[in-house]
């Protein structure tokens, strides 16, 4: 859906304006502006954070732990590990069976759930306020009491290699997943977060039981709440359910990279399939960490190129300027643009969809001439047009406790700190055209790109035409 905002002066006419009595007026009384939340954050002795952003007169709360280990954290043997393991931890505990957990979550009229990503790992629970002591020792219980038991590892096989069916249809996801994968070959980062069938169909209890040992450490979580819980509540229940944590041999604050960077390999993936009726391609420059101090600039620069689908009736009136090359030439269906970060490193870059085969040189080409654009010539109206779209996403992605939760969890993991919406707005206030020309020329201006394209893609250049053209490229 597409918002447009229309403002306009708007001016008050007063016809035979009458002189005012000269008579005191009494002033209309004001409400105190209420503080803004703050994030609380606390240490355990055995290295387990606690981070709040209490809401006093919240009904319900979100409390979960964000674990900072993921699909990265295996090797090309054990890869998927980290995956199975979540659905595992829904399938009973010493103390609770399946069907008794379910019951009791139900119970409580309660939500509970759980996501890999290839850097974390989280479990939350979002409950009515006076529950958030249940829904804490059910969480405390599944990350360090799930029986993992023979039976239910083998049944849950066949439910993620369904899962994997159903992503495989996904060409939107297949193809970032290529797109990683070449991006980072032969890495950690390069690997799907679900595995290749054949890990799926060979992981064992001993390793779901190692990786746990090995990742599912005090000091490299971050227990949060948000909404109707107090901080001092939510550090007295961790103490109770977490405190028998394991620590980590050589423990690393949260934020750092606990692994080598990554390298980043200017390199392709093409899939052919003409039965496919559109071609898919994705297209990134090497990014930018969470913690880099270029990562908000390059969120305006994903801003400024935006997003855009043709089905979407105001789509030519859309102020990026790549969606009106696009929309008028009708060189795409549509277009997003991105900017994925990790620990260390990151991806930029755009996806597009197109049923127009015989014009696929030409949509690359004015697309990397967008990003050239930003090297030579952003704009200030653009610049501070995306700032704001940037700064509406950004705090319209905090409606809800559960939303809050993840942004501290997110942040704190990632960069060993969180910042308020406050600052994040202020960190992009100060963003002007020649920062975006900073970082243009610094991770984007002739650089080696990764691409991943499938479906009917004979006319896609090959990958050193498209190279030559964007060094040679000039605005």
């Amino acid at each position: 859906m597409v918002s447009r905002t229309v403002s306009a002066s708007l001016r008050r006419i007063v016809k035979g304006a009458a002189r005012p009595h000269a008579r005191s007026l009494r002033p209309f009384a004001t409400a105190a502006p209420l503080p803004s939340p703050t994030t609380q954050v606390s240490t355990l002795s055995n290295g387990l954070t606690v981070a709040t952003e209490s809401h006093p007169h919240a009904q319900t709360a979100t409390v979960g732990v964000w674990i900072d280990a993921g699909s990265r954290a295996e090797t090309d043997k054990t890869n998927g590990t980290a995956h199975f393991l979540e659905h595992m931890a829904f399938k009973g505990t010493g103390k609770r069976s399946q069907h008794s957990l379910e019951l009791e979550v139900e119970n409580l009229g309660a939500h509970l759930n759980a996501y890999t990503s290839r850097e974390q790992t989280v479990y939350y629970a979002k409950s009515f306020r006076k529950d958030v002591p249940n829904s804490v020792e059910i969480i405390s219980d599944i990350l360090q009491n799930s029986k993992l038991e023979e039976p239910a590892v083998e049944r849950e096989r066949d439910v993620i290699l369904r899962e994997q069916q159903e992503v495989d249809k996904q060409m939107e996801e297949v193809v970032f997943d290529h797109l990683h994968a070449v991006a980072f070959r032969g890495q950690p980062l390069g690997r799907t977060i679900l595995g290749p069938r054949k890990n799926i169909l060979s992981i064992k209890r001993d390793d779901l039981s190692s990786y746990i040992k090995t990742n599912y450490t005090a000091d490299r979580m971050v227990l949060v709440g948000a909404g109707g819980i107090a901080h001092e509540e939510l550090v007295e229940l961790a103490s109770k359910h977490f405190s028998s944590l394991p620590v980590s041999p050589s423990p690393i604050p949260l934020g750092r990279a606990s692994h080598p960077k990554p390298n980043f390999v200017g390199s392709e993936f093409r899939l052919r399939d003409d039965d496919v009726p559109c071609a898919h391609i994705a297209i990134a420059v090497e990014g930018v960490s969470w913690s880099s101090p270029d990562y908000f600039p390059m969120l305006v620069m994903q801003s400024i190129m935006g997003n855009w689908d043709r089905a979407l009736g105001a789509s030519p009136l859309l102020s990026s300027r790549l969606s009106h090359i696009i929309s008028s030439n009708n060189l795409a269906n549509s277009f997003m643009s991105f900017s994925t970060s990790y620990s260390d490193t990151g991806l930029w870059g755009i996806y597009l969809i197109s049923e127009n085969l015989m014009n696929l040189d030409d949509l690359t080409h004015f697309t990397l001439k967008e990003w050239a654009r930003m090297s030579i010539a952003p704009t200030a109206v653009e610049v501070e047009r995306a700032k704001s779209q940037l700064k509406a996403g950004l705090l319209l992605g905090l409606d809800g406790t559960t939303a809050i939760a993840e942004d501290i969890g997110r942040q704190i993991v990632t960069t060993g700190r969180r910042m308020n919406p406050a600052q994040i707005e202020r960190a992009i206030d100060v963003i002007t055209p020649e920062e975006i020309k900073r970082v243009a020329q610094k991770y984007v201006w002739d650089k080696d790109f990764s691409l991943a394209a499938m479906g009917p893609i004979e006319g896609l250049l090959d990958y050193n035409r498209i190279r030559a053209d964007m060094s040679s490229l000039t605005y």
